[in-house]
């Protein structure tokens, strides 16, 4: 029986110290939480987030007093700067307050101008990557047109002889250069009849020289025999332009007859020029068109010099009258 006692006595020691244990336990955690609120507190009131900031924040005490230190002489310093500002004998300007509604207007241009110039970066990056693909094939394709340029440049530059430029120093054009040499012929062949008309005195020559800034290749020139000068047909004088068109139109005929296998322009008509030229000159172009209609080729005449009445056989007078005009054909009697 005393045994069972013993061993009730011991269980219940034991319930009532563990009774007490936690109970301890119980003062503890709540100590143990108040005073983490207080840490808490105490951190948050120092400025820091939390007490493992306030902890890691921590410093050695020789740290703390030299910084103690530091900042006693830095308030000790201010102090004294504030009482040598505070001095009514010293003027001092102070600077004005600062213009904070411009400095924010000016930090707004800033952020704009920064956003205009990302965005620039952002537009060249991107076209940089496009020209950086562009580039290779731009180059393969320039390289495959190359032939092609210099064929071109080729036909560009005999487009330009053609047409009188570039190289071509006379501006004489292709079409030019063919007709001068028809020109030539018909200028020799012309410069027959006119040394037959103007006694010896004037024949027609081709020539390439450029007037001017125009171009050449169809000039010709009278070369006077008397003078030796070879004149600009320009500078002849009415009757002696009409006797250089006869014969260039009688040279023309010659040539086209020549180059046609000998066919013959059958017919030539003189449409006046006749009243510019002297009796004696009038005589040779006479002569040589009674020449051409000798050798079977009809030639008319149209003018209203009165001296040729006698030189043309077969005349057709045209005259006008209130009812209209009417024909007189005079025909030679036989």
């Amino acid at each position: 029986m005393e045994a069972a006692l013993t061993r009730e006595r011991a269980a219940a020691g034991a319930l009532t110290a563990a009774a007490d244990a936690a109970d301890a336990t119980a003062r503890a955690e709540a100590d143990a939480r108040r005073a983490a609120e207080t840490a808490a507190k105490a951190a948050t009131e120092a400025g820091f987030q939390d007490p493992g900031d306030a902890r890691h924040a921590c410093r050695a005490a020789d740290w703390r007093k030299e910084a103690d230190h530091g900042i006693r002489d830095h308030e000790a310093r201010a102090k004294a700067v504030a009482e040598l500002l505070a001095d009514p004998e010293l003027d001092v300007r102070l600077d004005p307050p600062a213009d904070v509604d411009e400095a924010m207007a000016a930090t707004e241009t800033a952020r704009d101008q920064l956003d205009d110039a990302l965005a620039a970066r952002d537009r060249a990056r991107h076209r940089a990557e496009q020209l950086a693909d562009l580039a290779p094939r731009l180059g393969a394709r320039l390289d495959a047109l190359r032939p092609l340029a210099a064929e071109a440049a080729e036909a560009r530059r005999l487009a330009d002889l053609a047409a009188g430029q570039g190289a071509n120093t006379l501006r004489m054009t292709l079409s030019s250069f063919v007709l001068a040499a028809r020109l030539e012929e018909v200028a020799a062949a012309a410069s027959e009849r006119l040394l037959t008309m103007t006694s010896g005195r004037y024949c027609l020559v081709h020539t390439d020289a450029r007037r001017g800034a125009g171009r050449s290749g169809l000039g010709l020139l009278a070369c006077d025999a008397w003078t030796g000068v070879d004149r600009d047909t320009s500078t002849l004088s009415g009757g002696e332009t009409f006797l250089a068109s006869l014969a260039l139109a009688l040279g023309l005929a010659d040539v086209v007859t020549a180059e046609a296998g000998g066919t013959r322009i059958e017919a030539l008509f003189v449409d006046e020029g006749f009243g510019s030229l002297d009796d004696e000159t009038l005589d040779e172009v006479m002569t040589v068109l009674d020449g051409l209609r000798e050798g079977g080729r009809m030639v008319g005449i149209v003018s209203h010099v009165a001296e040729l009445r006698q030189r043309v056989p077969a005349q057709v007078h045209v005259r006008k009258g209130r009812a209209g005009s009417h024909l007189d054909v005079r025909a030679p009697s036989c």
